[in-house]
């Protein structure tokens, strides 16, 4: 549950990308049905995330499978940006790569990061015919014919962002790998070294795949993401979610403000296909 002593506004976080870092600049109560404000692009036709109607997908018999090569060695850090947590990977060599499926080319992993609601019942972005998961992870990757990826993320074939849904179920051992290291970057800005993690631990059993023209669910919410949303979840304890809701979207000597319900609602397909890689 969530604590007595957290706040319960929702919060809107602006993103600026700094050394192709993408980092929240600034906090407020504003929530995403106020982005537009600053952001007309949250008004576009391609805004993410959306809901999945799997019964209006076509299946595409030219997607391939999807290629995910993770190299351990290659993952950073854990930080707490005000908005989620990130796992940061060095991406300065095709070490740890996507490629096939719906894209071209090669793209590079950057982080990941998970967005999650204040109860079991809700928290994804991402939405299969209206039905909501409590959480949500996103990898992110970045296409390597641009020169980084500050520079991709405002390309049209930017960004490929691998959806996975989590489902309440069985704790999860790879994902505890991850949630035991919460303690330490429990406020805004904390972070701490994380090396040696496969982020192929964290995939569903099947790629089987939606994928879709979409953008970033943060601002500046560029419509740059190829996304790929996976079929099957993974599973989570209700006690593993509890620890996403001890994060903080506050720093030290604030006052606290537990980090939940971080994601945007889905948004309107207007037109967009989704195709299936399945049948």
């Amino acid at each position: 549950m969530q604590s007595n002593s957290c706040c319960s506004e929702k919060h809107g976080i602006l993103i600026i990308i700094i050394n192709g870092r993408m980092e929240p600049f600034a906090t407020t109560i504003l929530g995403p049905d106020k982005w537009s404000d600053n952001f007309p692009i949250a008004n576009g036709p391609r805004q993410s995330p959306i809901d999945i109607v799997p019964g209006d997908a076509s299946f595409d018999g030219g997607l391939k499978p999807l290629k995910l090569k993770y190299d351990p060695s290659t993952c950073l850090e854990i930080l707490n940006n005000g908005h989620s947590f990130q796992v940061t990977f060095v991406d300065d060599t095709d070490s740890s790569t996507l490629t096939d499926g719906p894209i071209s080319g090669i793209y590079r992993l950057k982080q990941f990061h998970f967005h999650w609601g204040a109860s079991d019942d809700k928290g994804s972005e991402h939405t299969v015919a209206g039905t909501k998961y409590p959480a949500e992870l996103h990898l992110v990757h970045w296409n390597t014919k641009y020169a980084s990826f500050g520079e991709a993320a405002s390309q049209p074939d930017g960004l490929a962002v691998v959806g996975v849904f989590l489902k309440i179920g069985a704790e999860n051992a790879n994902l505890q790998k991850v949630l035991d290291v919460f303690d330490i970057i429990r406020a805004k800005g904390k972070q701490t070294s994380f090396a040696n993690f496969d982020p192929t631990t964290l995939l569903p059993g099947s790629l089987d795949y939606w994928t879709y023209d979409g953008s970033l669910t943060t601002p500046p919410l560029l419509e740059s993401v190829t996304w790929i949303v996976c079929k099957e979840p993974i599973s989570v304890s209700s006690g593993q979610m509890a620890k996403f809701r001890s994060l903080l979207f506050s720093a030290e000597g604030e006052p606290e403000c537990c980090m939940v319900d971080n994601y945007r609602p889905p948004q309107p397909l207007k037109g967009r296909a989704v195709r299936a890689s399945f049948k």
